[in-house]
């Protein structure tokens, strides 16, 4: 393996990524030197680090801008009173600075609603995947929510992830309320919070939910983005309702595009329709040369998954998949080959997940045809209201942990089967979150063994680890399936330079396969084998075709010491100690 100084494995980028996506949360500046530690990207979407803090206006290049000497709050066309209904609306782009009449009522209906909207103070204490044993530094972020009924608040989950303590304070109000998380949804992006303090309730009426807008209904999007301390309103359409990407959940559900201005702050803030109605929470938006004004809402469906699966469990629980990779049946000689009628449509499965209910059940080559009664298209969509069609992930999405479907399968043979499949969450075999834990580590001669995941390879790579982490790594994250439910990659992260392990300090980021001649299958049972070892010699089998040998006696002598110079309080962390 490469050294430090040495290029590690991987493919660099021919170019930049041709978009990305803004996660909105407001990084104190005082903090600003350790925002990349909360980059994430997701594929060819990665999310980038909010704007700088120093937004104050700067004066104009140039000759001063002459204005015309009117009476205050004059119309510059016929110099009567310009009506504005909201202090902190701002006018929309007219070619006499008239704000829009429809905008200003529907503002004017959201207007109640606002005293519900609270800005979020959140210090985060991240893990380090580095060094495992240790914390990161604290920073500090800012960002929106809003109270709904029972006495909770909705947020962003990425606006509290790895937090230490967050504070909520009212519109118009100069007093900070500690509150306690009472969920995360990673997936979703939504976390849900509540205070104990009677005080912060009075005076608050909780926003109400409204149904899933239809394009170009009119939105209005409040919260508290960088640029000012009060709140702020911006409003704009319906532009778009698909499938989206969520890039801090690395999942794909519901979600809204719409073209209000939406920046860095407004995080966990809500989206109003015309009658006053939540209906969505701002939580990214696409950053690219080409574009403005294009961000992302999530939408009602969504959100009330989240708040029934915390009610019904007392704990969220996540959104179902279907565990299988499929194929589109867009052309008619595959249709053909697979026995397919000419009036039937579907899609074939390709591979399936070994660890999932539905690996008992179906097969690969299969060609799915409906899903819960409604017939699944070639290109893997279903209808979706009038004149829209949207993927079939969407009904899986609609399902709870544990919830059957129906799904109605065509066999090889055109054998029509129909199954009752129990849904169940999905674990990668390099999960793409380790969902507020911190990182498991095992150190014996100054080895240092931890678990693959997304957050320890950007750790370990940067933003861009798609392109510079080792290559088997990448295809074990993109395309490998766990064959067990606990089964995870484990790799020597690094080696703490020791007279025992002379000649092993290059190896860095190397998965293991076996120890003593028996496969790996995850941390906790490497560091149960080499604990319980009797044999004179540890070998350790890794990828590349290296192998580690040390003395059984001398190699646990040794740790001892190597934690002591290291500052290292203990050989294995906590859950595996236990």
């Amino acid at each position: 393996m490469a050294s430090v100084n040495k290029r590690k494995r991987g493919r660099k980028p021919k170019s930049d990524p041709p978009s990305t996506v803004d996660i909105l949360t407001s990084t104190d500046p005082s903090t600003s030197t350790h925002i990349d530690d909360v980059v994430f990207s997701v594929s060819n979407v990665e999310l980038i680090e909010p704007p700088p803090s120093s937004t104050s206006h700067r004066p104009r290049r140039g000759r001063p801008r002459k204005i015309p000497n009117l009476p205050e709050n004059s119309n510059p066309e016929n110099g009567k009173p310009l009506k504005v209904s909201s202090p902190t609306r701002r006018l929309i782009d007219k070619p006499n600075g008239v704000a829009s009449p429809i905008v200003n009522a529907a503002v004017a209906k959201v207007m109640p609603a606002m005293d519900a909207v609270v800005k979020v103070f959140c210090v985060h204490t991240e893990p380090n995947y580095s060094l495992p044993w240790q914390r990161k530094r604290q920073y500090s972020s800012s960002s929106s929510g809003f109270v709904i009924n029972g006495r909770r608040i909705l947020t962003n989950a990425h606006s509290v992830e790895h937090y230490t303590q967050v504070k909520l304070k009212k519109r118009g109000s100069d007093t900070k309320y500690v509150a306690t998380v009472l969920a995360i949804g990673t997936e979703c992006d939504i976390a849900l919070l509540t205070v104990d303090d009677d005080e912060f309730w009075e005076g608050i009426s909780p926003v109400e939910f409204g149904d899933l807008p239809a394009l170009q209904d009119a939105v209005t999007v409040v919260g508290y983005p960088i640029g000012g301390d009060t709140i702020s309103v911006t409003s704009g359409v319906v532009s778009r309702i698909e499938i989206l990407s969520y890039v801090h959940g690395s999942t794909e559900l519901l979600g809204l595009q719409i073209d209000a201005a939406i920046n860095s702050g407004n995080s966990g803030g809500p989206a109003f329709n015309d009658k006053g109605n939540c209906v969505g929470i701002a939580f990214q938006s696409l950053k690219h040369e080409d574009v403005e004004n294009i961000g992302y809402v999530i939408p009602t469906p969504v959100i009330m998954h989240f708040i029934k699966d915390y009610e019904k469990n007392v704990a969220y629980t996540g959104f179902p998949i279907l565990g299988v990779e499929w194929q589109k049946m867009e052309n008619p000689d595959l249709r053909l080959s697979m026995g397919m009628k000419p009036d039937q449509k579907g899609v074939r499965i390709r591979r399936i997940d070994p660890t999932s209910p539905e690996s008992m059940m179906l097969m690969p080559s299969d060609v799915i045809l409906s899903f819960d009664g409604v017939d699944i298209a070639n290109d893997g969509t279903v209808p979706f209201r009038h004149g829209e069609r949207i993927g079939f992930s969407y009904l899986v999405s609609q399902k709870y942990s544990g919830d059957s479907a129906a799904v109605k399968v065509l066999r090889r043979n055109s054998e029509i089967l129909n199954f009752n499949i129990k849904l169940a969450t999905q674990m990668r075999l390099i999960p793409a979150h380790n969902k507020g834990r911190p990182p498991s580590y095992y150190i014996i001669a100054g080895f240092v063994f931890t678990t693959a995941s997304v957050p320890y390879l950007r750790s370990e790579y940067g933003k861009d680890y798609e392109y510079e982490a080792p290559v088997k790594l990448l295809d074990k994250l993109l395309h490998e399936f766990r064959q067990s439910p606990d089964e995870q990659i484990v790799v020597v992260s690094q080696v703490l330079v020791a007279d025992i392990n002379i000649g092993y300090e290059d190896i860095v980021n190397t998965q293991v396969l076996a120890f003593n001649g028996e496969a790996v299958k995850n941390l906790k049972s490497l560091a149960s084998m080499v604990e319980k070892c009797n044999n004179e010699f540890l070998k350790f089998d890794l990828e590349y075709q290296q192998v580690v040998v040390l003395q059984t006696k001398t190699a646990k002598s040794a740790t001892s010491d190597i934690l002591t110079t290291h500052c290292i309080p203990f050989a294995m962390s906590e859950d595996l100690r236990t």
